[in-house]
């Protein structure tokens, strides 16, 4: 999506080097990583790497997780990526993995862990601290915080959101995050703002969405979040992409794009929210 010209369809650029379905992703200003995924492929561990400067070549294999991840949230900062929760090939789980971008071809580490296991959850955050939102078995209202200068410690409940759901999509900025969508899968309207600088408050209701989504990707820069992709009824995908507007989030947000194709399970990432160091994805199946 080109952010400068955002009501042309999305152009369609580089391949990942697997097929990846339900999967998550986050990145810095100069990359963007895709972590895990499952079918139709078993489940992985691997991750990719997008070199925004060389957009159409294919992704390059990078670091592997420590977990097999299907259905995880990734967020992070300048220097590491978080890939959190997810299915694994035999249970969920609550680890969560880090990726070092200045070494990014070793393995991640282990960190965190959530408060509880997760899947189908979405996550953002700023350059402090990193948000995960709803998710299941619950489904969850709950949001959880997990400090990056303090990562190796288990993630501080926050929030809550205004309703609990699975399939939640998440992005943001500095200041605040929104979490839309939910409902898996038939979707919802309902879009949430985390003010960071209050986040043991409910999230306050904003929005709403101009149509129903859940498990898409989202993403965006300081000024706009854009949400796309996902299911707008039961396994009904849809190329849609709406936009939010940061300075005035109270009305119902504007249809976009489109996207290329209709997706599900996607992630997205931008260099422009995580050059302020701000990375938000969201993906499951």
């Amino acid at each position: 999506v080109d952010y400068s010209n955002d009501t042309a369809t999305a152009a369609s650029k580089g391949n990942l080097s697997q097929q990846r379905y339900g999967t998550t992703g986050t990145g810095n200003n100069s990359y963007g990583y895709i972590a895990g995924g499952g079918a139709p492929a078993p489940i992985r561990s691997s991750t990719e790497r997008v070199d925004y400067s060389n957009d159409t070549a294919t992704a390059v294999a990078k670091g592997n997780m420590n977990e097999s991840r299907y259905a995880p949230a990734g967020t992070g900062n300048a220097s590491y990526g978080y890939f959190a929760g997810a299915y694994t090939p035999s249970t969920t789980v609550s680890s969560i993995d880090r990726l070092d971008y200045s070494s990014d071809g070793s393995a991640c580490v282990v960190k965190g862990p959530l408060t509880k296991t997760n899947v189908y959850f979405c996550a953002t955050g700023n350059k402090n601290y990193g948000y995960f939102a709803g998710g299941s078995p619950g489904p969850y209202s709950t949001v959880e915080r997990l400090d990056y200068s303090s990562d190796s410690t288990t993630c501080v409940l926050k929030g809550p959101l205004n309703n609990a759901a699975h399939g939640y999509m998440a992005t943001g900025n500095g200041d605040y995050g929104w979490v839309a969508g939910g409902s898996f899968y038939n979707g919802a309207t309902w879009v949430d703002r985390i003010d960071y600088s209050n986040d043991t408050a409910t999230a306050s209701a904003r929005g709403p969405l101009d149509t129903v989504f859940s498990a898409g990707g989202a993403t965006g820069s300081n000024s706009y979040g854009y949400w796309g992709g996902g299911y707008v009824g039961t396994v009904v995908r849809t190329s849609k992409v709406s936009r939010i507007d940061y300075s005035n989030d109270t009305p119902t947000t504007v249809s976009k794009g489109p996207l290329n194709n209709e997706l599900s399970s996607q992630a997205a990432f931008s260099p422009q929210a995580n050059s302020l160091g701000i990375a938000e994805v969201s993906l499951w199946k």
